[in-house]
């Protein structure tokens, strides 16, 4: 049975803060994991660029006596190359971690907002943010 006007307005500034809550939680996950695991990747394109006398010519110690601009310019090649697979990884972790948690299921539709009566889960999937009792067998791509 649809809600009324008033009701499905109030209905969808809830599941669209949710959503937007959920899509939050999702990018702040994303963004601490994805900055743990290039850490190195950073670090090492930092100290190049910092060292190298055509870009930053840093005057701290370790610039002068361990890093010229042959190694600087090594540093910078590898730390751009071993970006693409920590990115790899990075992208891993985030699915595997999003999949056990089962956080990409917390969205709610919409058309919970125009008619009475609708459940929190959809179609019987299950997930931290539906109800008790759903099918806790799903497959992430269905």
């Amino acid at each position: 049975e649809p809600r009324s006007p008033w009701c499905c307005l109030a209905w969808t500034l809830v599941i669209g803060t949710m959503n937007s809550l959920v899509f939050l939680l999702n990018l702040l996950l994303m963004f601490v994991i994805f900055t743990i695991v290039l850490l190195p990747t950073i670090v090492v394109v930092y100290f190049g660029f910092q060292c190298h006398s055509q870009v930053l010519h840093s005057s701290a110690r370790y610039c002068k006596s361990i890093l010229d601009d042959n190694s600087s310019s090594a540093l910078i090649i590898l730390g751009f190359v071993i970006m693409s697979p920590l990115i790899v990884v990075a992208m891993a972790i985030y699915c595997s971690l999003a999949r056990r948690l089962r956080l990409l299921m917390c969205f709610q539709p919409y058309s919970l907002a125009v008619y009475k009566g609708g459940k929190w889960c959809r179609g019987g999937e299950g997930g931290p943010c539906c109800a008790r009792g759903c099918n806790t067998q799903l497959k992430a791509w269905v």
